[in-house]
């Protein structure tokens, strides 16, 4: 999944949702290194990205992405499921994503003296470009998906990918559905259990 998933499957707690925040971005001994709850988002983070790696539906989604992206066909389809969520989130939550991303954006400012400076400089990106909101619609997603084509060492062709999802719009849609409906449980779930340890 990426941020807006993360951001959405922190369901409200702005300490976790700091950590599930910087998941990729820390190493290390976490637990000295941040306050519990901020530790529990990061292993939240951990617990979801295996989930998803392993979920049948998502391999399937990936399945018909391979044979134009190889390799690059996990992190596509993490931006796909970022786009269903953003573009149908009157589905999922009851204030609309502005005022969604507007709250992650705050809960992050309040905390960079804390977080890792990889993050910051990726944060600094998201919050000029506004990808939380900006994930939602196709041109949002070309331009992710075109600025991470320019960063990887071989030739990825996710500048395309706006149009593969395009094509392949309902096929997806199905797939993310699905899946959502799973990685929610599964994380409310997970959530409960890291803070009771």
């Amino acid at each position: 999944m990426n941020y807006l998933a993360h951001a959405y499957l922190s369901f409200g707690e702005p300490k976790v949702l700091i950590g599930n925040f910087i998941g990729d971005f820390v190493r290390g001994d976490i637990d000295t290194a941040f306050e519990k709850d901020i530790v529990v988002g990061i292993k939240l983070h951990w617990e979801i990205d295996k989930y998803t790696d392993n979920h049948p539906v998502v391999k399937e989604a990936q399945s018909i992405l391979r044979p134009e992206y190889g390799r690059y066909s996990t992190v596509i389809t993490d931006m796909y499921f970022d786009y269903f969520l953003g573009r149908y989130w009157k589905n999922y939550f009851p204030k609309p994503i502005e005022e969604f991303a507007d709250n992650v954006y705050a809960i992050i400012e309040e905390h960079k003296e804390i977080l890792p400076e990889k993050f910051l400089m990726t944060f600094g990106y998201m919050k000029y470009y506004n990808w939380l909101t900006g994930y939602g619609d196709l041109d949002g997603i070309r331009r992710a998906l075109t600025g991470m084509s320019k960063r990887t060492k071989f030739d990825s062709k996710m500048e395309t990918a706006h149009l593969f999802l395009d094509q392949h719009h309902e096929y997806l849609k199905v797939h993310f559905g699905d899946f959502f409906e799973d990685v929610v449980s599964f994380s409310k779930k997970t959530l409960a259990e890291l803070k009771s340890q």
